[in-house]
């Protein structure tokens, strides 16, 4: 008894690494832990940000339609790189969703991952999300280009990224609502 009293805090730390590795209990934890550290991500400073001029770029709705990346060139834009299976994305999707039922109408949306078609479908039923998904059908801009997720742009009217957030983040914030107004 008295060697549990000694030790119970690496007992605590094994029980929570042994959860972290199991996968029906560490998604939901690492989930959760992404929430928690979710801010609002930062603004670039004028001198430091870059300027989308390449808008090739082909897409495809859950639909099957084919987008053009170019008919949304001179609109305020949030591009999205995230993925069923990847907590920090699935962390901060639910705020994602919170700004695009506010925004959607001042705001082109476009969330863009690699999983199928049926997956994306049952995980967007489940959450009830209606942020319009897209899979990229051609490469991505070089300026846009990432190998890791999430990864979410801000892009104004002018091609300018005002946001350029690598992991998760608070998109509902108050920041980002003044960025958009």
């Amino acid at each position: 008894m008295n060697w549990i009293k000694d030790n119970w805090s690496n007992i605590l730390f094994g029980i929570l690494i042994a959860l972290l590795l199991i996968p029906q209990t560490g998604k939901p934890i690492r989930i959760f832990m992404s929430r928690l550290i979710a801010f609002s991500p930062s603004v670039e400073s004028e001198e430091d940000r870059e300027v989308l001029t390449d808008y090739q770029w082909k897409l495809q709705d859950l639909e099957g339609n084919v987008v053009d990346f170019q008919a949304f060139k001179g609109q305020k834009l949030i591009v999205n790189f995230w993925a069923t299976w990847c907590p920090p994305c699935v962390a901060e999707m639910p705020s994602l969703e919170e700004l695009y039922v506010d925004y959607k109408d001042k705001v082109v949306f476009v969330c863009v991952t690699n999983d199928d078609e049926a997956t994306i479908r049952k995980f967007m039923n489940k959450h009830k999300y209606s942020l319009p998904i897209y899979r990229a059908v051609s490469s991505a801009p070089n300026i846009l280009k990432t190998g890791t997720l999430p990864t979410t742009y801000l892009i104004n009217e002018k091609g300018e990224i005002l946001i350029d957030k690598t992991g998760a983040a608070d998109w509902n914030s108050e920041k980002v609502r003044k960025l958009l107004d």
